[in-house]
């Protein structure tokens, strides 16, 4: 991805109550239908570093175009993973998720 191209690139927040921070983490480790998109490129999954209290993970999922995370949103299986947790209480130990989605404005590398 250069400089100048939108991309889709999602990013997850979830703050959970402390003591939960890893198992959100490891609710990501294992490989998805996502991984399998035409035009997913990676996703990293991040555990803000802290002592104590809520703790803090974010999930950036990177695509090659916009077009290509929009096919994934639209996609048979995003939606039937959506009507599955439909109705679902979310854990009692989340606080707050959100989700954004950015375009990249600067990209940069070693080469």
């Amino acid at each position: 991805m250069r400089k100048g191209t939108s991309g889709g690139n999602l990013l997850k927040r979830i703050v959970v109550e402390e003591g939960y921070g890893d198992q959100v983490v490891g609710n990501f480790q294992s490989k998805t239908i996502i991984q399998e998109q035409p035009g997913f490129l990676d996703m990293s999954v991040m555990k803000k570093k802290q002592r104590r209290g809520d703790e803090e993970v974010l999930v950036m999922i990177r695509w090659e175009s916009e077009e290509a995370w929009k096919a994934w949103e639209k996609s048979d299986a995003h939606i039937a993973g959506h009507r599955a947790n439909r109705g679902k209480e979310a854990p009692s130990y989340m606080i707050n998720r959100s989700q954004d989605v950015y375009t990249v404005a600067d990209y940069r590398t070693t080469q």
